[in-house]
């Protein structure tokens, strides 16, 4: 038995109803007549002849001829859709990885007063004493002297740290 692959584009060919009219084709030329009916009962004066409910009625007939006609293989309906999914679509796209968007998130639990208060306080450091004019030119002393051996330490906090070797 020999089987074949089938093109996609036989497989969605429309059925011609009547002569090269489709189903689509025919639905649009047949709307007017019940959408004209409509407005002719609905509008006032209600079951009277008016000239406004004729041009509508017309107006209407000719929209619908209109879109029932077929270029390249669709109707103009179908190309007018097209054209408004495009024209509606937005101008830019900005992806964001953080969207939540098909995400499985589990619903926030408020926290407790009692872990709020239990975050530990930050150590106030005390001021530095104001030095005196004299006490300043003394430290700048020993800071120039070689035999001092000064040096200055980091530890990960970033605290300073400064060794001097006592100076006789």
């Amino acid at each position: 038995m020999r089987s074949t692959v089938v093109p996609a584009q036989i497989t969605t060919v429309e059925d011609k109803i009547a002569g090269s009219l489709g189903l689509s084709q025919l639905i649009l030329l047949t709307v007017p007549i019940f959408g004209g009916s409509a407005l002719f009962v609905f509008l006032p004066p209600f079951f009277s002849y008016a000239t406004y409910k004729v041009v509508l009625i017309t107006a209407f007939a000719a929209l619908c001829g209109l879109l029932a006609i077929r270029i390249k293989g669709k109707i103009l309906l179908l190309w007018g859709v097209v054209l408004l999914r495009y024209n509606s679509r937005p101008r830019y796209y900005v992806f964001n990885k953080n969207d939540v968007h098909l995400r499985d998130i589990a619903p926030r639990v408020k926290e407790e007063k009692a872990v709020e208060q239990a975050k530990p306080e930050k150590k106030l450091l005390p001021s530095l004493p104001q030095l005196s004019t004299a006490e300043l030119v003394r430290i700048e002393n020993i800071i120039t002297n070689p035999q001092a051996n000064l040096h200055f330490k980091t530890n990960r906090k970033g605290e300073l740290y400064v060794h001097i070797t006592e100076v006789r």
